[in-house]
C-alpha cells in the first residue's frame, strides 16, 4: 500500500507493530519534576543537584510486574547520541535548491535540545568513504555532548529587565498553572507567564538548596538563571519551606526561548510540627504518598534523604493529582499506579457523568509521537480512548461513536511560519518510518493555533489531555503532562487485559473540577493578561482547534523541507 504526498510516496510496511519489542534504550522525550524545598536553615550558601532522568535498558519478566536495573545504565537515548551525526540544521533558501546542497553546520553551542519520541529510532546516517585525509590521532569522544544549536549563539538575544515578573498581582493561585514566557511575541500575552529566572527569584521564597529533575541540562545557562546572591554550585530549598514545580520543559535555553511550555507550581508547603504522624501533611488528591512512590521508583539514593525531607511536611494544600509512570510491567493493583491506567482510575473515582457526555469531545496535544500499530484499533481508539472517555463509573463497556477525538500535533506550515522557523521542528521529533505505517492517524490531526495566548508561532513542546463540551466553553478535566502520545509513555496492554507495560519515565498532574469544589471548569476566553480573579482554566491553545487542511501535512522531522523558506530563510534538509 502506499500513498502519494508533498513528501514523496509512502510505502506502507508489513512489518510487526514495533512497540511489540522493548528496545534496548527506552526513547522519550522525559520533562520531570525540579523539586524545590527548604526544611532546615543552612548556611547562607546555595547548592543544586541536577538530576539527569536515566534511560533504563531493564531485564524484564514477561510473567511479572519487577523490573531489575542494569549496574550500570544509559544516561542518554541513542537517538541524542546518533545526533552528533545526524544534525538536522537549516540551509538557506534558493528558488532551484539542488539535491547536493550542503549545509553549514553550526557549532558554536551546545544547547540545542533534540527531544526524542519514546518509540522513534534516529534517521540514519549517511555513509561515508573513508580518506586518508580523515585519519587523525584519536579524538576525544562526545557522545555525551548535545547537539549544537541549529540557530548558534546569536539567535538567542537578552531579554529586558521588564520582560520578567516583579509582584505575584497577575499570579493565579487558583490553577497554578502557568505558560512559559515567549521572546518575539506582544508584552501583554507574557503578562503572568513565568521564566525560568522568575521561578528562581526571591519573589517565590528565600532560595537555600534545589534539586533539579530533567533529561537535558545547559549547567552554565542554568546557572545565570539563579539570582546573582544565589549562584554557586547547585541543588530549591527555601528558609520559608519547599516547592515542587512539574514543568514541561528541559533546563536549556531553547527551551524558554520560543517554544510553548506549560508548569504546575505547589504552593509553599510549610513544615509539620516536630513529632507529627507519617501520614500527616497529606492533601485530599493525596498528592504527598503518591509523590513519594514517584520518586522512590528512581532508586536512587541520592534521593533519600529528599524523600525524608518531603515527609516532614504539609502537603494538604494540593489540589490537583500526580499521574506518572515508570518503566515495567504490572499485574494485579499495581496496574492502576501508572500511565493511562492511572488516569482512567482517577477519572472513574473523581468524575460524575455530564448530560450528554457521548458529545463532550477527547482533545490530546502533544509534541511527539509514537507508534500507534496498523489501526486505531491496536491501541488509540480502543484502550486509550476508553481511558479518556471515562467520567464516573463506568456504565458502558464501549465508548460512543458519537464521541470525538481531536489530536492537537503541528503541521509543516505551523513550524515553517513559526518564530523558530523549521529548526523548530527538532523539537517535534515524528519521523517518517512511523508515520508511513499509520497513516490512518493523520485524519485525527488538528493544527496548533494559539491566538488566545499570543503563542501560534511559538510551537509547542507542552503536553496536554482534556475533556471539553460539544460548545468548547466547558471542561470535564485537564491534564499536563511530559507523556506524548505513544504507548510507551502512557502503557499498552498485554496477557489478554491482565498486565499493562510502560516503558519511560513519565510526570505530569491531573485537574478535577470536584477538587476546587466545582461541577467543571469554565474556559477562560482572556488567558492574557493574566488575572489572579479569573476564574477560567487557560486552555493554552485555540478552542475549537481547526482540522488540517486537504493541503496540510503533519511535520516529520526527518525528510527535507525545500519547496519554501522559513521565518529566516532556511530550508530544512535532514542528512
Amino acid at each position: 500500500m502506499s500513498q502519494d504526498s508533498q513528501h514523496g510516496k509512502w510505502t506502507i510496511s508489513d512489518s510487526e507493530d514495533e512497540d511489540n519489542i522493548i528496545p534496548p534504550t527506552p526513547q522519550k522525550d522525559s520533562n520531570k519534576p525540579s523539586i524545590k524545598p527548604d526544611l532546615e536553615r543552612k548556611p547562607d550558601t546555595v547548592t543544586t543537584f541536577f538530576k539527569q532522568e536515566r534511560k533504563l535498558s531493564p531485564k524484564r519478566n514477561e510473567d511479572t510486574h519487577s523490573v531489575k536495573e542494569p549496574s550500570a545504565p544509559s544516561m542518554g537515548s541513542e537517538a541524542r547520541k546518533a545526533a552528533h551525526v545526524n544534525q538536522t540544521l537549516p540551509v538557506k533558501y534558493e528558488s532551484h535548491p539542488s539535491p547536493s546542497v550542503k549545509r553549514k553546520r553550526e557549532t558554536e553551542e551546545a544547547g540545542w535540545n533534540l527531544s526524542s519520541s519514546d518509540d522513534e529510532t534516529p534517521p540514519p546516517a549517511p555513509k561515508k568513504e573513508p580518506k586518508k585525509s580523515d585519519v587523525s590521532p584519536k579524538k576525544k569522544k562526545t557522545e555525551d555532548k548535545r547537539p549544537p544549536s541549529p540557530h548558534g549563539t546569536s539567535y538567542y538575544k537578552e531579554e529586558p529587565a521588564d520582560f520578567f515578573e516583579t509582584n505575584l498581582l497577575s499570579m493565579n493561585d487558583m490553577y497554578r498553572f502557568y505558560l512559559n514566557k515567549v521572546t518575539g511575541i506582544p508584552k501583554k500575552f507574557n503578562t503572568g507567564a513565568l521564566h525560568i529566572k522568575d521561578i528562581l527569584s526571591p519573589m517565590f521564597g528565600t532560595l537555600k538548596e534545589s534539586v533539579q529533575f530533567n533529561y537535558c541540562f545547559d549547567i552554565p545557562w542554568m546557572v545565570e538563571q539563579y539570582p546573582p546572591e544565589f549562584r554557586k554550585m547547585m541543588l530549591l530549598w527555601y528558609e520559608e519551606g519547599f516547592r515542587v514545580i512539574i514543568l514541561t520543559s528541559n533546563l536549556i535555553r531553547a527551551d524558554w526561548y520560543q517554544k510553548t511550555q506549560g508548569m504546575w507550581m505547589s504552593p509553599l508547603y510549610p513544615r509539620l510540627p516536630e513529632g507529627s504522624p507519617g501520614t500527616a501533611g497529606e492533601s485530599p488528591t493525596n498528592f504527598k504518598s503518591d509523590l513519594l512512590e514517584y520518586l522512590e521508583a528512581y532508586r536512587a539514593p541520592e534521593l533519600a534523604e529528599w524523600i525524608d525531607r518531603i515527609k516532614q511536611h504539609d502537603l494538604s494544600e494540593t489540589r490537583v493529582y500526580l499521574i506518572g509512570s515508570t518503566p515495567g510491567r504490572y499485574q494485579g493493583p499495581a496496574m492502576e499506579k501508572w500511565g493511562h491506567l492511572r488516569l482512567r482510575k482517577l477519572l472513574s473515582e473523581h468524575t460524575k457523568p455530564v448530560l450528554n457526555e457521548e458529545r463532550w469531545h477527547v482533545l490530546g496535544q502533544f509534541s511527539s509521537i509514537g507508534s500507534m500499530g496498523l489501526d486505531k484499533t491496536k491501541w488509540l481508539a480502543a484502550e486509550f480512548q476508553r481511558t479518556l472517555t471515562t467520567l464516573g463509573k463506568a456504565r458502558k463497556s464501549l465508548t460512543s461513536p458519537e464521541t470525538q477525538m481531536l489530536l492537537v500535533y503541528p503541521s509543516v506550515e505551523n513550524v515553517r511560519t513559526s518564530l523558530e522557523g523549521y529548526p523548530a521542528g527538532g523539537s517535534l521529533p515524528y519521523s517518517i518510518q512511523t508515520a508511513q505505517k499509520q497513516l490512518w492517524l493523520h485524519s485525527y490531526f488538528h493544527g496548533w493555533h494559539a491566538d488566545v495566548t499570543g503563542r501560534s508561532n511559538a510551537m509547542p513542546h507542552i503536553k496536554t489531555y482534556m475533556r471539553v463540551s460539544p460548545d468548547y466553553t466547558q471542561l470535564a478535566w485537564f491534564l499536563v503532562t511530559s507523556a506524548n502520545l505513544s504507548k510507551a509513555a502512557w502503557g499498552a496492554m498485554e496477557k489478554n487485559n491482565t498486565q499493562i507495560m510502560v516503558r519511560s519515565y513519565e510526570l505530569g498532574v491531573l485537574y478535577l473540577p470536584s477538587a476546587f469544589n466545582m461541577s467543571t471548569f469554565p474556559v477562560e476566553k482572556n488567558v492574557f493578561p493574566a488575572s489572579s480573579s479569573s476564574k477560567g482554566f487557560p486552555v493554552p491553545f485555540d478552542l475549537p482547534p481547526q482540522h488540517y487542511s486537504s493541503k496540510d501535512q503533519p511535520w516529520i522531522w526527518n525528510i527535507p523541507y525545500t519547496q519554501a523558506p522559513d521565518t529566516h530563510g532556511n530550508i530544512w534538509v535532514p542528512s
